[in-house]
């Protein structure tokens, strides 16, 4: 890793006029005045000084000093990243690179960082994004083309080695995967692809190598451990059959686990090319060789729910993840997997993230775990699309009219002949569905929104988010409004019809109805502008 480069005091750049080398910062020239901010740039002076003398670790932690002091100054991040990365820690590098795009959007080595970090991680779409992001802003960057085009040869490796490995050219998937290390070295996929590759090719030691540098930075690697396991078992009963190549339980339980290894990987190639429910097929039927061998098993039942997915058995795919997680505890793909799938078990997801989050810390995963804490939150608000019983794809038209059946239902006049207390209870229907009515009238008319003060608590108990009906608000709150003129009534008038003036459009129920006082207002600012005529003078008061 070339030295990434930190920011002095002495600097004078122009980072987006091209005028600074791509390893330099860029600087303030003047530091505020307050004690903080002084304090601040001493620490950062002295993580300089360490990151000068390859101190990097020492440098990272005078940089959070500097940044707890002073959270809002680019360049401090900007240093942190640059350490991390030459500590090889890419996803800490990627976070403070982002930090400081967030602070400050024209930061030209933010996005340089973050393409780096994508890349050594084997994100490549990603870092192909950042740097076509430096390029926009500096076109003649030769630092980001370099990687751009090292990242599109990358891409070619990857696909040259997929191709080798259904092949069974594992020589070839070896060297492929050098060529990938060399751009990509925290990419532990490529790094397990390398291993088992060796081990395929009947390199163990060489393999079980690999395998152990992997374990050491991150020992729960499902993949790691597969390989590993898989190495050992071939190694060992090679080694009892060169000692004794008679020894019929060894070679039965070598020809078992090579064929156990075929079926795996014969499964893939139909999983690649399309062939699902084939895959599937391939892979029930591997699951019934060797029902001991947990690790290779763990994989099959993995395997085998994403090609259930695939076949729309999400039942089904989300047991083969339960089973993948019994047999593998520490198989992070399957949490990760069977959370996403856990459609509308939003506390099962939950707690498949945290256990994720807790296993391999990372921004990624602390995303997937704040989405799914967003996704339970939600789920506990009013579902308005159930209330009205349409689907959540429901039309403009839909939801009127499910609105209009609503009120209709528990109008007094449709309930005549009833006993006074199954009047009374759908009186109490009634005034419940005006309510609502009148909560997504707010809601249309951008009254409500989470949080905001405008927000009636005694009529509308919850806020409306906007995601809760993606309609033509305006246009179908005017149209509500005019339908809910036809509601059948007493003497076949709307309440309080002989009450309507073209200067108000007041409409005001008779003082003997069953109605109590409560105020609801509509048509309001937001929607005069597209009302016309007689509408655009109505103002409409409910009182019931």
């Amino acid at each position: 890793m070339a030295d990434e480069g930190i920011e002095t005091e002495t600097q004078t750049s122009n980072v987006l006029n091209g005028e600074e080398d791509q390893d330099q910062m860029d600087v303030d020239q003047e530091a505020p005045p307050d004690e903080n901010s002084v304090m601040a740039e001493e620490k950062k002076a002295e993580g300089n000084q360490q990151y000068s003398r390859k101190n990097y670790e020492e440098a990272v932690k005078l940089y959070t000093e500097a940044i707890e002091l002073a959270p809002k100054v680019v360049r401090y991040h900007g240093n942190r990243s640059a350490a991390h990365m030459m500590l090889s820690a890419y996803d800490k590098a990627l976070e403070d690179a982002q930090s400081a795009i967030k602070l400050d959007e024209n930061y030209l080595k933010g996005y340089y960082r973050a393409a780096k970090c994508h890349l050594a991680m084997g994100s490549f779409k990603n870092a192909i994004m950042y740097l076509e992001k430096v390029l926009e802003k500096d076109p003649k960057n030769k630092d980001a083309q370099n990687d751009l085009r090292t990242t599109q040869m990358v891409q070619e490796y990857e696909s040259s080695a997929f191709k080798a490995y259904d092949k069974k050219e594992y020589g070839k998937v070896v060297f492929c995967m050098k060529r990938i290390l060399e751009a990509c070295p925290a990419c532990m996929t490529y790094q397990v692809l390398k291993a088992e590759a060796l081990c395929l090719m009947g390199k163990y030691s060489e393999s079980i190598t690999d395998v152990q540098n992997i374990l050491r930075s991150d020992p729960l690697n499902s993949d790691a451990l597969y390989v590993k396991g898989l190495c050992l078992y071939y190694q060992h009963f090679n080694a009892v059959l060169r000692n004794d190549p008679d020894h019929t339980k060894a070679m039965q339980a070598l020809k078992k686990a090579k064929r156990l290894q075929s079926k795996k990987q014969e499964g893939n190639e139909s999983f690649s090319k399309g062939q699902y429910q084939k895959a599937y097929d391939i892979y029930t039927e591997a699951l019934q060789i060797d029902p001991v061998n947990k690790a290779t098993n763990a994989k099959l039942y993995y395997n085998r729910a994403l090609v259930g997915s695939k076949l729309k058995k999400t039942e089904e795919a989300i047991d083969d993840c339960n089973q993948a997680i019994e047999l593998d505890h520490a198989y992070l793909k399957a949490y990760i997997t069977r959370a996403r799938w856990e459609s509308e078990k939003y506390e099962e997801a939950v707690r498949d993230y945290e256990k994720v989050n807790k296993m391999n810390r990372c921004q990624e995963h602390r995303r997937m775990l704040d989405e799914a804490k967003l996704e339970l939150k939600k789920s506990k608000r009013k579902d308005y699309y159930k209330i009205l019983g349409v689907s959540k794809g429901a039309t403009e038209d839909e939801i009127k009219k499910a609105y209009r059946k609503e009120a209709l239902k528990h109008h007094p006049d449709r309930h005549s002949g009833a006993t006074e207390e199954e009047k009374k209870a759908e009186e109490v229907l009634f005034k419940e569905s005006l309510t609502r009515i009148q909560s997504f009238e707010h809601f249309l008319t951008g009254q409500v929104l989470a949080g905001s003060a405008l927000v009636d608590q005694e009529l509308v108990p919850e806020a409306i988010h906007p995601a809760d009906f993606p309609v033509d608000s305006i246009s179908l709150l005017v149209n509500f409004f005019v339908s809910l003129s036809n509601i059948p009534s007493r003497g076949s008038k709307f309440y309080g019809a002989d009450k309507i003036t073209t200067s108000s459009c007041e409409v005001s129920p008779r003082a003997n109805d069953c109605f109590q006082p409560i105020k609801m207002a509509g048509c309001v600012k937001g929607a005069r502008k597209h009302m016309s005529g007689q509408e655009k003078a109505c103002r409409l008061v409910w009182r019931h």
